[in-house]
C-alpha cells in the first residue's frame, strides 16, 4: 500500500495522461524529428520537396543557398528517414519520405495564420 506523500492527488487523471506517454523510443525518435525540423532552412528544403522531387542544384538556386548548405541540410534529414534520394547520371534528385512532413508543417502555418 502507498504512503500517503506517494498517492497521487488525482489517479483517473494520472492514468489517464500515462496512458497518452509512448514508448521512449518512439518519444525520442519525435524528439530528433522536431529538433531537426526546428531550424528554418531545413523547413523550407521540407516545404520545397513537398511541393516536387529536386536536385541539390536546384534546390540551391531556388532558396538562395550554396550547394555545400543544402547537401548537409539533406543529409541531416536524409539520416532521420524523412527525405530519400535516387541518382539520375550525376545528379540525385530528392524527395520527402514522409508525406505526414508537409502535413505538420502546414497546419503549423495555418495555425499561426489564426493567431
Amino acid at each position: 500500500m502507498r504512503s500517503a506523500a506517494q498517492a497521487f492527488v488525482n489517479p483517473r487523471q494520472v492514468r489517464r495522461a500515462a496512458n497518452g506517454i509512448h514508448a521512449p523510443q518512439t518519444v525520442e525518435h519525435l524528439s530528433d524529428t522536431f529538433q531537426v525540423l526546428a531550424d528554418p532552412t531545413r523547413i523550407r528544403v521540407v516545404l520545397a520537396l513537398g511541393a516536387s522531387e529536386l536536385c541539390v542544384s536546384d534546390l540551391a538556386r531556388m532558396l538562395n543557398l550554396t550547394m555545400a548548405s543544402v547537401s548537409h541540410q539533406l543529409r541531416l534529414l536524409r539520416q532521420l528517414g524523412l527525405v530519400r534520394a535516387r541518382r539520375e547520371g550525376k545528379f540525385a534528385y530528392y524527395r520527402l519520405d514522409d508525406p505526414h512532413l508537409t502535413h505538420w508543417l502546414e497546419e503549423g502555418i495555418e495555425h499561426l495564420a489564426e493567431r
